[in-house]
């Protein structure tokens, strides 16, 4: 034994022999703890640095990557401890002595906070690479890697406790039944991320790059992450809202994917027109209509129509009464459809639509509803603003009027009058 030979050295060199009994067993570990310190300099300044030097010239990215979270670096902790183990209890005559048991079960313990480090910095890389070489970048699997995070510390924590107190870890499994009430309210986030994880993933409810609203957290933009307890949203204001990943289960959202992956983004809105400006067309308004392109074609066809079908009825001079006429606002609303159908930025393969809605007391609504080849922000509302820009200018043109509530200047002009 090593302890022999250095208490026989200590004697022959003139030390007596109840202290060398006494001191024998620090030299000895002091011996260990500078083989541990040795091996781990040679571990780390010689073959890590071995391994990142083929790293560096390796063109497999996958191996940078785990240079990067220092997978190498946690597996090169546990050679010093594997030493200390291994030898503490070889180089001693009395492996039951309380002291070299401490040290046993700090070095135990020790391995396994270096084996959690290392199982978490793995499953880290493996997250990295994933998202890397995914061909759907949409879906993300760090909730999942977030969860296995917490099996593997609270494995490593239940280990630890059944080395330090020399429990059965059986034992402790079986105990944990009395303490799942309280494990719940601990973890109960944890456990909440998890379900709404697993159903926003099952139902393909949120994917990363989505663009989502949700008022009640003042998010409106871009999904940015997606983790086990919360969803990072990057706002268009640049502002990052965090909603609670349940939270996008049990409360309601909107989710814009579904117009992005369409082809086409919604113009809704309409032209309120003042009731009082609506009129049937004389014959010098349907000759002025006749020189616009958008409707000379429609006037020309609904001129024939209204002719046959007066004649068939006998009428003749009292046709606005009696018979059927053309009106400003049917032809203004023929105008629209058509100057829509010949914008470029109209996507003609979805819904199309120029109609009225039911008239209130402000006017007759003209709503526009169709969608824009353009979904980008910016573009979409300088597509939008230019349609309306257009409808707001060519109203006079058909005698109508935009109704809009009387400003200051109004009543000013009124009482000046």
């Amino acid at each position: 034994m090593i302890k022999e030979q250095i208490c026989n050295f200590l004697t022959y060199i003139g030390i007596d022999d109840k202290i060398a009994n006494n001191i024998d067993n620090y030299i000895v570990l002091i011996l260990i703890i500078i083989l541990a310190i040795i091996s781990d300099i040679i571990t780390k300044k010689i073959i890590l640095n071995l391994i990142t030097k083929y790293v560096n010239k390796s063109k497999n990215t996958y191996d940078d990557i785990l240079v990067e979270k220092r997978i190498f670096n946690r597996l090169s902790q546990l050679v010093p401890s594997i030493i200390v183990y291994l030898w503490i209890g070889s180089v001693f005559d009395d492996d039951t002595s309380k002291w070299v048991d401490i040290i046993k079960m700090v070095t135990e313990v020790y391995m396994v906070v270096i084996i959690v480090l290392f199982i978490i910095a793995l499953l880290s890389a493996l997250n990295i690479i994933y998202n890397r070489t995914s061909k759907n970048k949409s879906i993300t699997i760090k909730g999942y890697i977030q969860l296995a995070n917490i099996f593997v510390v609270f494995t490593g924590l239940l280990i630890s406790i059944s080395i330090i107190f020399n429990i059965n870890l059986l034992a402790i499994f079986t105990g944990l039944g009395a303490f799942a009430a309280v494990l719940m309210l601990i973890f109960q986030d944890s456990i909440k991320g998890l379900v709404g994880g697993i159903m926003l993933s099952t139902n393909d409810m949120v994917k990363l790059g989505d663009w989502i609203s949700m008022p009640k957290y003042n998010a409106d933009g871009t999904v940015i992450d997606v983790s086990l307890n919360i969803v990072k949203v990057q706002n268009w204001d640049k502002t990052i809202s965090t909603i609670p990943t349940y939270s996008m289960v049990t409360e309601s959202f909107s989710n814009w994917r579904g117009m992005e992956e369409s082809g086409g983004r919604r113009i809704k809105r309409a032209v309120i027109i003042d009731l009082k400006s609506i009129k049937f067309l004389n014959e010098k308004d349907i000759e002025n209509f006749k020189r616009i392109n958008y409707l000379k074609d429609y006037i020309e066809a609904k001129q024939l129509e209204i002719s046959k079908k007066n004649s068939e009825l006998g009428v003749k001079n009292d046709a606005h009464i009696n018979g059927k006429s053309l009106t400003n606002i049917g032809t203004f609303r023929v105008y629209l459809e058509s100057y829509l159908k010949h914008n470029e930025n109209i996507n003609p393969e979805m819904t199309f639509i120029v109609r009225q809605l039911p008239s209130t007391e402000k006017g007759l609504p003209i709503e526009i509803y169709v969608f824009s080849r353009v979904q980008a922000w910016a573009k979409y509302e300088q597509i939008q603003s230019d349609i309306f820009d257009h409808i707001f200018a060519i109203v006079p043109v058909f005698g109508l009027r935009v109704f809009q509530n009387p400003t200051g200047d109004d009543f000013r002009k009124l009482s000046e009058a």
